[in-house]
């Protein structure tokens, strides 16, 4: 990655835990699409309300050349993003099945020998 890993906390404590969970995450993403540019990272805990529980959003931006891919995992009454780390992988998850369709993507231009 040319640009450090950015990891921003809103309305949440920092927590090494968490940080070492996205570096984690962001290393594996690393090894499925090598050329990622930055990631910036969002954890927030935007509302704090007594009938939905302390649900978390994470936002992740990634830059590839020539792209920049936005996930946004957000609560909307799902009860298990009220555990951060159920937010965090899920937002992987579906930033690695898009890094893996830009790898996709980039092998068949390679084979039509555009690029």
């Amino acid at each position: 990655m040319q640009t450090p890993l950015q990891i921003t906390f809103q309305d949440i404590e920092p927590s090494e835990f968490i940080e070492s969970r996205i570096r984690e995450k962001v290393a594996k993403l690393e090894r499925f699409y090598d050329r990622i540019v930055s990631v910036r990272v969002v954890v927030a805990a935007p509302h704090r309300s007594s009938n939905n529980g302390n649900a978390f959003n994470v936002r992740l931006d990634i830059t590839i050349p020539g792209k920049e891919i936005a996930i946004n995992r957000q609560p909307e009454n799902n009860h298990a993003y009220e555990d951060v780390y159920v937010v965090i992988r899920d937002a992987f998850v579906a930033a690695e099945r898009q890094l893996k369709s830009e790898a996709a993507i980039r092998r068949e231009a390679k084979q039509h020998g555009v690029g």
